[in-house]
């Protein structure tokens, strides 16, 4: 049965065919298997019938040689009882002849002549077994009288040339067998080195066979696929890797202690989840993969044994090819500077948060902002419209909003009007999944940095997350007033920290809220702790919020470092002009008269202008 006809047949066809041949674990064999363990079956049974006929010839071979050896003694036997007057003359000196070579004792020659009857007398004691046994008779009636008669002693040279004829008629037909013996040996053994040969050629063609159509059918899917592979996939092998149900993923990378990983979907907020994607320590190794890498990439389902997604080809890391990766610098050994380009968060005429935001808290690219703010003073609010703001005049900027033991429905209101990324951990959590939370999103915004690009991150709050590492941090006997802890404030600082701008490129730009008047002296510490630490600050004011006066913002008090780098000369010098006519007035008295100069113009300039003249 050729292989074309087992393609063609179903499964159950072929088991059953398997089955019918004593095929052993064909029910757990896929189709290719089953096929080629169904051919290589054939092909060992064909190679045992070819082994019957040989064993045949060798069994007639040898019953030819031993018919051939009888044939040659029965011949010989003939010769000796045909010619009887000639052998009996011929006997004497036959002999006689060997006498000098025995070495016997030397005897007078009638000794010799009285031997020369008695030996006579002995032809049929001397022949061969193998006579038939119808000349018994005849040597018992021929020599009936002489066995009556006495037996007489015979010479030993006699005795000895007996013996020596009878081991030489004996040895005649062994000497052949054995040859034939031999011949027979060495004939089975070629024969056997043949069929083995034989056998070695077919077992090599089914498998060249299997692996030439294996290897076109893969060949020519993974032509398909990798057709149009970019440059820095050049040197991947395609042919190491199974592509059947592959599908793309993006995750960010978190690296176990290990050296193995996981891709973490935002979908969970980077947490553990069933959708994780398993990274090898090799993959993380060859292509320089670090925490909080965004890889894009080819997964795999997983196989039996196995619980996750496995990535087996890397398209992207940060939005980058993974060759350029070699090339990148670590985000600690990156120069910071000051905020050079202005975020623009002017958007329409009656937008007046941002107008006012713009003109008198100006956020750069790589800005440290802290907003200020007592409870119901609109901070989400405001959060909301700056990150709608840079999103509609800044694309270009990767925004994540993180928000830290907040309201599950303050997530949910922040997820539907914003178009950017939500990273939450809501206040029902533990406090070590806040503090996990946020540290994935910092070096996830710090590798964006390394690759190059803008991110902002706008965090809710700083506070909370401060009061997050305090209860994960070990007691150490060392508290700060209000029960905080000494060692608690590192890593919300190293967060807050990580906010610049880079001279080799990119920018890391972060605004968060700290609460105060709440009531809690901790919070009092947190924000002592952190002031002074930006440099931009806005601070709400809960007098306008109360009176419903919305921007709630102490434009006296708010202000950003080096706001000479983001607004042009001229424009500053009327803003300035603007902050001594207001620093006269209360909070609530500026920003109402802010508000009434502003709602009769549609951007800033104009208001400068108008306010100029």
């Amino acid at each position: 049965m050729k292989i074309s006809d087992l393609q063609e047949k179903k499964l159950a066809e072929l088991r059953e065919i398997a089955r019918s041949m004593n095929l052993s674990g064909y029910s757990q064999m896929r189709k290719q298997d089953l096929i080629y363990s169904i051919l290589e079956a054939q092909g060992e049974a064909a190679a045992g019938n070819g082994k019957e006929p040989r064993r045949a010839e060798r069994e007639s071979a040898r019953k030819g040689t031993a018919a051939r050896a009888a044939a040659s003694k029965a011949a010989e036997d003939e010769a000796s009882e045909g010619e009887p007057a000639r052998s009996a003359a011929r006997r004497p000196e036959r002999t006689a002849a060997p006498t000098p070579r025995r070495e016997a004792p030397r005897r007078p020659v009638e000794g010799v002549r009285e031997a020369t009857p008695r030996a006579e007398a002995r032809p049929a004691e001397n022949r061969p077994a193998e006579e038939p046994a119808s000349e018994a008779p005849k040597e018992g009636t021929e020599g009936g009288a002489e066995r009556r008669e006495p037996p007489r002693r015979e010479p030993p040279a006699d005795r000895s040339r007996g013996r020596e004829e009878r081991r030489g008629r004996e040895n005649r037909p062994d000497n052949g067998n054995g040859r034939n013996s031999r011949d027979e040996r060495r004939n089975r053994r070629n024969r056997r080195n043949r069929d083995n040969r034989d056998q070695r050629d077919q077992r090599d063609q089914r498998d060249n066979r299997r692996n030439r159509e294996t290897r076109e059918s893969r060949e020519e899917r993974r032509r398909r696929i990798y057709e149009n592979r970019p440059d820095y996939m050049a040197n991947y092998d395609p042919n190491k890797t199974e592509l059947d149900g592959m599908i793309r993923k993006v995750g960010v990378l978190e690296v176990l202690p290990d050296g193995y990983g996981f891709l973490r979907s935002a979908e969970y907020n980077y947490l553990p989840s069933p959708d994780d994607i398993y990274v090898s320590p090799s993959q993380i190794k060859r292509f320089s993969l670090k925490l909080g890498d965004t890889v894009d990439g080819m997964v795999r389902p997983p196989k039996e044994g196995e619980r996750f997604f496995a990535l087996i080809q890397v398209n992207t890391v940060n939005g980058r090819t993974p060759a350029e990766l070699e090339e990148r610098v670590s985000f600690d050994h990156l120069t910071p500077l000051y905020p050079e380009e202005h975020l623009n968060l002017e958007t329409t005429a009656n937008e007046y948060s941002t107008r006012v935001l713009d003109m008198f808290a100006p956020i750069g690219k790589g800005q440290r902002g802290l907003i200020v703010a007592q409870p119901k003073t609109g901070k989400t609010i405001l959060l909301q419209k700056i990150a709608n703001a840079i999103t509609k005049n800044h694309p270009e900027v990767y925004l994540i909003i993180l928000l830290v033991d907040e309201r599950p429905e303050e997530v949910t209101d922040m997820e539907r009007n914003v178009q950017a990324e939500v990273i939450a951990s809501t206040f029902d959590q533990e406090p070590e999944r806040h503090v996990e939370v946020a540290n994935i999103v910092l070096e996830k915004a710090k590798r964006l940095v390394e690759a190059g690009q803008d991110v902002v991150i706008l965090l809710d709050s700083i506070t909370r997350l401060a009061r997050a590492h305090n209860a994960v941090t070990p007691t150490t006997g060392k508290t700060l007033s209000g029960g905080m802890e000494a060692g608690a404030l590192r890593g919300p600082k190293r967060f807050f920290g990580a906010a610049r701008n880079v001279e080799e490129g990119g920018s890391l730009t972060i605004i968060g809220t700290a609460l105060i008047d709440t009531g809690s002296r901790m919070d009092e510490v947190i924000f002592e702790e952190f002031k002074g630490t930006g440099n931009m600050e806005l601070v709400l004011d809960r007098q306008l919020a109360d009176r419903r006066i919305f921007p709630a913002i102490n434009v006296i008090k708010s202000g950003t470092r080096r706001e000479e780098l983001l607004i042009p000369e001229a424009k500053l010098q009327r803003i300035w002009i603007l902050r001594k006519l207001l620093a006269d007035m209360e909070p609530v008295e500026a920003m109402q008269f802010l508000l009434d100069k502003m709602r009769g113009t549609r951007n800033n300039d104009e208001f400068l202008v108008v306010m100029n003249s």
